[in-house]
C-alpha cells in the first residue's frame, strides 16, 4: 500500500503578461511494506541461526539417546514425560507438590532480595574503595580473598548463624554476588577522568552533588558490568543452595527429581533455569543501556 503522494509545485519563467504555468511534481514515499520487510529481515538474521543450531543439537541428542542402553532420555521422551508440567505450571497440591511456576517464583523472590542487598552494599563499598586510597589498601586484599570462596562453602556457616533455610539462602546470594559489584564499581570510580574532578572543584560541588552528578554517571558502565556478573552469580548460587536447604524452589525441584529418578523433569527444569538466567541478564543489560546512554564510556 503506497503512502499519500506529496506534491511540489514549481513555477516556470514566462514572458511578461503571460499566464504563469505550474508544473506539479509528485514525490512518492517508500511503501510501508518495505519497512516491514526490512524489520522482518533483521529479525530473521538474529533468530534463524540460533534456531537452526538448537534444531541440529536436538536432532543429534535424539539420535544418540535413542540407542539401547542410553542413560539419558531423548527429547521426544522428555516431552512425553513432562508435558503435564509444561502445560500446567500453576498447579498447587500443597506442600512441595507444586508446578514449576511456583518453584521458579520462590527462587526469584530469594534472588531479588539477596541481589538487591548486594547491589546496594556493593556499590557503596565500591565507591568507598575507589574514592579512598586508605580504604583500597585496607579492604581490597580482604575482598580479593573472600571472593574466591565458593558459594556453597558459605552455606554451613549461614545455617549455623541464621538457623533457618530462607535467610541462609539469601545470605549465600548476597555474599556470592557482591564481589564483582564492589570490584567493578571501584574500578569505575578510580577511572573517572581528572577533568571531571577539576570541574567539580571549580563549581564547588558538595560531596553529595559530586556523588550524584559526577561519580555515578561516569562509573555507570563499570557498575552495570558488575551488576550483570552479579545477577548471573546470584542465579547460580540460589540453585545450588536450594538443593541443600530444601523447601519450594527450582533447585530443590531438581534435587527431588534426582532422588525420584525423574531425569526428564531434571532436563526440563534445567531448560527453565537457563531461560530465566538469560532473561535476568538481558534485563540488567537493557537497564544498563538506558542508564549509561550518553556517558563517556558506553
Amino acid at each position: 500500500m503506497n503512502m499519500p503522494a506529496t506534491k511540489i509545485e514549481v513555477g516556470t519563467a514566462t514572458p511578461a503578461g503571460a499566464a504563469a504555468s505550474v508544473v506539479a511534481m509528485t514525490l512518492k514515499r517508500p511503501p510501508r511494506g518495505e519497512a516491514y520487510a526490512r524489520i522482518a529481515r533483521e529479525t530473521a538474521v538474529r533468530v534463524i541461526p540460533p534456531l537452526v543450531v538448537i534444531a541440529l543439537l536436538a536432532l543429534v541428542w535424539e539420535l544418540v539417546c535413542r540407542r539401547a542402553g542410553s542413560a539419558l532420555p531423548p527429547p521426544s521422551k522428555v516431552f512425553k514425560d513432562t508435558k503435564e508440567l509444561i502445560f500446567d505450571p500453576f498447579f498447587d497440591h500443597g506442600g512441595i507438590d507444586k508446578g514449576l511456576f511456583w518453584h521458579l517464583s520462590a527462587s526469584l523472590q530469594r534472588v531479588a532480595l539477596g541481589y538487591s542487598l548486594s547491589a546496594v552494599a556493593g556499590i557503596a563499598l565500591g565507591v568507598l574503595v575507589g574514592q579512598s586510597v586508605w580504604a583500597m589498601r585496607g579492604l581490597d586484599p580482604l575482598f580479593q580473598v573472600l571472593r574466591t570462596i565458593p558459594p556453597l562453602a558459605w552455606l554451613p556457616l549461614s545455617l549455623a548463624a541464621f538457623r533457618d533455610g530462607q535467610p541462609s539462602a539469601i545470605f549465600v546470594i548476597f555474599i556470592t554476588s557482591i564481589w564483582p559489584i564492589i570490584i567493578n564499581t571501584a574500578v569505575g570510580i578510580r577511572n573517572i577522568p581528572q577533568d571531571y574532578r577539576n570541574v567539580a572543584a571549580v563549581v564547588q560541588l558538595n560531596p553529595l552533588e559530586f556523588f550524584g552528578k559526577i561519580m555515578i554517571p561516569a562509573a555507570a558502565p563499570y557498575i552495570f558490568t558488575g551488576l550483570r556478573i552479579g545477577i548471573g552469580l546470584s542465579w547460580l548460587a540460589i540453585i545450588a543452595a536450594e538443593m541443600l536447604i530444601g523447601g519450594v524452589g527450582i533447585g530443590f525441584f531438581i534435587w527431588d527429581a534426582w532422588n525420584s529418578s525423574h531425569i526428564s523433569e531434571i532436563i526440563l527444569a534445567l531448560f527453565y533455569v537457563g531461560i530465566v538466567g538469560f532473561v535476568l541478564d538481558r534485563l540488567i543489560a537493557g537497564l544498563g543501556k538506558i542508564v549509561t546512554r550518553g556517558t563517556a564510556q558506553n
